[in-house]
């Protein structure tokens, strides 16, 4: 249900406008007169979009790829809407953000953005504005007490409740915040035709003492098996070769199938019915729980082809004792059998991880446990985070806060470590050919193409692809993050 907040008499009817006139043809009198008199604000909107060809709305997206998802679930419910893409706030009717609430970082650069849109709402009340996401989820009513010119906020369950609002006759701002729906069901706008997310389940049923998503996302709840299979097929169908499966858990998923009627399933078995699809070249995952990294989904990594040879498995401290005050439900010897498991199946395998530094109670010994694991693995590559405490979590109500400085000068180190091993590691692929799926143009030499191999390392390179092709690359040269070689044109011609 939605939540009335406050009276709206300064908040505008909210109608699905009907495509019209242009927009330079909205008399500059009327713009002025809907600035002078924002309680008629509802006239003023429904004035202003009977002389907008389409309203436009703008996306802003912040934190993990789930977000990104939905952020494409959203700009595919808006555009059925009528709605189209604006290039920035600025030429948007409608302003949405979705937002992160994991991290302190993300919730810092979301309240920058959201002056600038609070002075867009000054220059033109009639623009809406809108906070979906984890965020807005962890705070609930809260934003419109603090950030009154919010016209609409909503949970990650609640995406849909968006669309319900802006072809309302809404006079008051809404809240949506109850779970209801997947937003995997809405129609999607995709970054790229030719790779997709695929969400299989939301929320988690872990309770790690740092985190906020049980209490933004909820309890893990997975889609059934035919639904997932039917919507990759249909992925397929549309030209998407590369599929990334996304949940808070992934490895999790099925558990909770039998007990709302739908047959039983495991993480193995979807991955196996996914690679049975013609069309999918490649199936990523992320992310797992080391917890959940079973013998059957190590064994898919060597024998299904269309599965990356990429695992990103968290290990958040390499201190058994930190880890138990994180509630992470694994030791450090755990979480080496599952490496060693992993390689011991696919010795190329690519490992990458989250680390976090400064856990409260976290010693120099528990550190240096850290830094040891780190060594021993030798990751691909590390998300590497400073602990920041976040609202409603046991770990921010703990004693022994680690001083900032400390957190500062250990993650110096821990990144001197990680990008040594990443880049030592990174040398194993000199001299070799790789598949590489070609994304678009280099971001720091536009005259380069840049993709990634199926060890999910960024690949600039020289040659005639285009976004969407699979090429064969020779590797010359490798940093901590990304390879570097050239289109192996023997392949191209031998390919036609």
């Amino acid at each position: 249900m939605g939540t009335p907040i406050r009276d709206g008499a300064a908040r505008g009817a909210r109608r699905r406008p009907e495509p019209r006139a242009a927009r330079g043809d909205e008399p500059r009198a009327r713009r002025a007169d809907a600035a002078a008199t924002p309680i008629a604000r509802g006239s003023a909107r429904r004035a202003r979009y009977a002389v907008t060809a389409m309203p436009r709305y703008h996306v802003t997206t912040f934190g993990c790829q789930m977000n990104e998802h939905d952020s494409e679930r959203m700009k595919g419910m808006l555009e059925s809407l009528g709605y189209t893409e604006a290039p920035s706030q600025d030429e948007a009717d409608l302003i949405l953000f979705n937002t992160c609430s994991i991290r302190e970082a993300a919730d810092s650069r979301f309240l920058a953005h959201l002056g600038h849109a609070k002075r867009r709402k000054r220059e033109r009340p009639d623009v809406v504005i809108g906070v979906g996401g984890c965020w807005a989820q962890s705070v609930k009513e809260e934003i419109f007490q603090r950030f009154p010119f919010v016209d609409v906020a909503f949970g990650p369950g609640q995406v849909h409740k968006l669309a319900e609002f802006l072809t309302s006759d809404s006079l008051t701002a809404q809240g949506f915040f109850e779970f209801e729906g997947f937003t995997g069901d809405l129609p999607a706008k995709r970054a790229r035709d030719f790779q997709g997310w695929l969400q299989i389940s939301v929320g988690c049923n872990m309770k790690c003492s740092y985190c906020i998503v049980p209490s933004t996302r909820g309890r893990d709840v997975g889609r059934p098996l035919a639904t997932l299979v039917a919507e990759a097929e249909r992925m397929a169908a549309e030209g998407v070769t590369e599929v990334t499966l996304l949940g808070q858990n992934v490895n999790a998923y099925g558990r909770d199938l039998a007990r709302r009627g739908y047959p039983r399933a495991t993480f193995a078995e979807l991955l196996r019915a996914i690679d049975a699809i013609d069309g999918i070249r490649r199936i990523r995952y992320t992310s797992p729980h080391p917890q959940d990294m079973k013998e059957d989904v190590i064994r898919a990594h060597a024998e299904l082809p269309s599965l990356c040879e990429h695992v990103h498995l968290p290990l958040q401290s390499g201190s058994s004792r930190v880890l138990k005050r994180m509630r992470r439900t694994y030791t450090r010897e755990r979480y080496l059998d599952r490496v060693a498991l992993l390689r011991e199946h696919v010795p190329d395998i690519a490992i990458t991880t989250d680390i976090i530094v400064g856990f409260p109670g976290e010693t120099e010994e528990d550190f240096e446990q850290t830094l040891s694991l780190c060594e021993e693995v030798g990751y691909d590559g590390a998300f590497t985070f400073i602990y920041s405490p976040r609202r409603e979590t046991e770990a921010a109500a703990m004693p022994d806060q680690i001083p900032h400085e400390v957190k500062v000068e250990r993650m110096e180190r821990l990144v001197e470590v990680i990008q040594r091993r990443a880049r030592e590691r990174a040398q194993r692929f000199v001299g070799r050919t790789l598949e590489v799926l070609v994304e678009g143009p280099s971001r720091t030499d536009p005259s380069k193409l840049r993709g990634r191999c199926r060890h999910n390392k960024v690949v600039n390179f020289t040659g005639l692809a285009r976004p969407g092709e699979y090429v064969q690359v020779e590797i010359t040269s490798a940093t901590s993050q990304t390879l570097a070689g050239e289109e192996s044109l023997l392949a191209r011609a031998g390919a036609r």
